[in-house]
């Protein structure tokens, strides 16, 4: 009877620790047929894809930026009576006074 008893009580034991080991191979096998390097190379290209996506919208908010800074100058300077030379816009989304 005790034989019994601690049979009733290892068996759920012994189950859990063979199904444990099973989803382990399983895991472990998926995991090799999918390697960490292409793993690493997804990730890094979605990180890519949101810092251009970053960059992009932060140059358009920095060319509004400058051209509202750009609108209030002139609206001051032609206030004072100063002449506002027109405002150039550069190909590269900078403006250069040469």
């Amino acid at each position: 009877m005790i034989w019994h008893g601690l049979l009733a009580k290892a068996v759920p034991t012994v189950v859990t620790g063979t199904v444990g080991a099973a989803a382990y191979e399983v895991l472990r096998k998926a995991v090799v047929k999918f390697p960490s390097r292409q793993a690493a190379v997804a990730v890094t290209a979605w990180g890519l894809r949101a810092v251009r996506e970053t960059e992009r919208k932060a140059a358009k908010g920095a060319e509004q930026a400058r051209l509202t800074v750009a609108d209030v100058m002139a609206e001051a300077k032609d206030r004072i009576g100063e002449e506002v030379a027109p405002l150039k816009l550069a190909e590269s989304g900078h403006a250069h006074d040469h």
